[in-house]
């Protein structure tokens, strides 16, 4: 069986920032009352003009060249979204054009905020198995266009973002040494979006209701969360028979700093252990993971050999961990 490994990184952020400040003029909220909560301060938006995969396209280029390969050396896309660029056809089919790609093996993931994870987890299968080489993974989210401004529990929570990685063969002792990913519907209805699919249409009446917009329960999920990231990250770490001691860098999805601050205090990883960039980005969803790696590879935070836990929580509710050695 073949080894996989993350072989190349890349993101890209829209250049407006959204600030705490910013969002006082338009929802009944403060910063002081954001930051306590989250430790978010500003998040990024996208400009009309940009869609999920043309920041998609951006960010793949950058992984590419980071990789030392072309769009053509590609053997699948794989696009982890819950804000595609729209119902059919699928966004991974706009990034393979926009690459200028082959005609390979493309498609959608839906996980939300552990879809990165999902993602790499099974282009390892391919890459292991030998169906394939080398495959783009993406994390994308435009999540800014499906936010309440009348709903100050989730408007002020998420942000736009786009990170990659080129996922291909490694030479042990790097590469991939363990995963494990969750899914448990009985909390679909904590994390959703009510509206615009087969269940509810697009109508006067579900715009009238406001029932596009991302919709939360947020105390049910912040316990959940907790639990579910300590859990998988535990069974991940004892499947490469490894401790938190030894870990080099944690990067735990940016969905909340108090979800971070207790994840990691469960776990006993040392706090300078730990990578956080959401008072700066918000909560991304699927690209949360990434972008925190590409900045810690282009950062120099992350050198050779250094062992990488990264774990996911999400609607659906998802959930997953995977352990790298870089």
């Amino acid at each position: 069986m073949n080894i996989a490994g993350i072989l190349g990184t890349g993101s890209a952020l829209p250049k407006k920032v959204v600030t705490n400040f910013d969002l006082e003029k338009l929802v009944d909220t403060s910063d002081q009352w954001i930051t306590e909560r989250t430790g978010i301060k500003e998040r990024r938006q996208a400009a009309p003009n940009e869609t999920t995969s043309t920041l998609c396209i951006q960010a793949a280029h950058k992984a590419l060249a980071m990789a030392n390969l072309s769009p053509t050396d590609l053997d699948m896309i794989i696009c982890s979204t819950i804000s595609p660029d729209m119902p059919l056809p699928s966004t991974a089919a706009f990034i393979q054009r926009g690459l200028g790609a082959r005609t390979v093996l493309a498609f959608d993931l839906a996980a939300a905020c552990s879809g990165f994870l999902f993602g790499m987890t099974v282009a390892e299968q391919f890459i292991r198995t030998g169906k394939a080489r080398y495959v783009l993974v993406v994390g994308a989210e435009l999540l800014s266009r499906f936010l309440d401004y009348q709903d100050r529990a989730t408007c002020v929570l998420f942000g736009d973002g786009v990170a990659a990685g080129i996922i291909g063969p490694a030479s042990p002792p790097s590469g991939i040494l363990a995963t494990e990913m969750h899914t448990d519907g009985a909390f679909a209805e904590h994390l959703y979006i009510p509206a615009g699919g087969a269940a509810k249409p697009a109508s006067c009446e579900t715009v009238r209701a406001r029932e596009h917009y991302i919709k939360m329960r947020g105390n049910e999920l912040f316990k959940v969360a907790v639990r579910s990231l300590e859990e998988v990250s535990r069974r991940v770490l004892e499947k490469a028979n490894v401790k938190p001691e030894d870990l080099d860098l944690f990067i735990p999805h940016q969905a909340n700093q108090r979800i971070t601050d207790a994840v990691r205090e469960r776990l006993g990883v040392a706090p300078e252990k730990v990578y956080s960039n959401i008072c700066r980005i918000g909560n991304t969803s699927s690209a949360s993971i990434p972008l925190c790696l590409d900045e810690c590879v282009r950062g120099g935070r992350i050198k050779k050999g250094d062992l990488i836990l990264m774990s996911a929580f999400g609607a659906g509710v998802t959930w997953g961990s995977a352990l790298i050695r870089w």
